[in-house]
């Protein structure tokens, strides 16, 4: 599987890896994997581009 890298402030890096070792991750990586897939499944059952700006919104993603 390809991978590519994405860029987490250090401050934000630390709870990822402390709320993973919490969960039983077995990194930060698969933590931040599961959230992801989680979240965009979430969007994912939304009929329309306006229904899921509007979840993205509720959920404090875009203003």
């Amino acid at each position: 599987m390809a991978s590519e890298k994405i860029k987490l402030d250090k401050d934000l890096m630390d709870r990822v890896r402390k709320f993973a070792a919490m969960a039983g991750y077995s990194s930060a990586e698969e933590f931040v994997a599961h959230c992801l897939e989680k979240e965009i499944a979430g969007l994912e059952t939304s009929d329309s581009e306006d229904e899921i700006k509007k979840k993205l919104k509720g959920l404090g993603y875009i203003g």
